[in-house]
């Protein structure tokens, strides 16, 4: 598909799906982002509601072992407790930052850094976050329209601003985050490098820190599972 100009809203397909799915009791929905990924369904499930696209985050490497709650993440070496940071947000510098105020008293305190940390990015720690983000596709069992509009919304994006479209999906119902994803891309592709990089910065934030959350509530390493 050609784009005439990439802020042109007009050129990026608008569709609307309704895939209403109710979430699981008592499991937390994860943040989704322009960079999370589909969530992996259980054996046998029959359970579609990742259509909703979930970016898949960044490339950052991948820790020795499980970090296992708040308990191993302070216990971890600093490589391995960087890793799982890296995964979360790839700027070295907030990786650094975070794991260095080890121990945290609980998961809160340790949110409370991370989103500190992620206020103070230069303009080089941001780029080096945005370059390790990667659009997400649509889940395969997803309509062809949905998969084709969500290509064009995130090259028109890319083609604008150079990187990844990055949101959080955080208390997005999974029917929606599709929707969501597309309404989002839509409405930013106007917005001026400048004020496109604060927005992004922002919603890397909320990110960085829903996927932390999920990492260690969940018990997951660093690899690309979970937002």
């Amino acid at each position: 598909m050609k784009f005439a100009h990439p802020s042109d809203t007009s050129l990026v397909p608008s569709i609307t799906l309704s895939h209403a799915h109710p979430t699981r009791p008592g499991v937390p929905e994860p943040t989704l982002t322009s960079d999370t990924h589909v969530p992996r369904r259980k054996p046998g499930s029959t359970d579609t509601s990742a259509t909703a696209v979930i970016p898949a985050q960044n490339k950052g490497p991948a820790a020795h072992g499980p970090l296992r709650g708040l308990t191993g993440f302070n216990a971890a070496a600093p490589v391995e407790a960087e890793a799982l940071l890296l995964s979360c947000c790839h700027s070295l510098r907030w990786a650094e930052r975070v794991a260095a105020h080890r121990p945290y008293p609980t998961l809160d305190a340790l949110l409370a850094a991370a989103d500190e940390a992620g206020y103070d990015l230069s303009r080089a720690d941001l780029d080096e976050a945005l370059a390790a983000e990667s659009s997400a596709l649509p889940h395969p069992d997803a309509p062809p329209a949905a998969r084709t509009a969500l290509r064009a919304a995130h090259a028109a994006y890319e083609s604008s601003f150079g990187h990844a479209f990055v949101i959080s999906l955080d208390g997005v119902r999974p029917g929606e985050r599709l929707d969501q994803v597309l309404a989002g891309i839509r409405s930013r592709l106007g917005n001026e490098a400048e004020e496109e990089r604060v927005i992004a910065a922002d919603e890397l934030r909320r990110l960085a820190r829903a996927r932390l959350a999920f990492r260690l509530t969940e018990g997951l390493t660093a690899r690309h599972s979970g937002p």
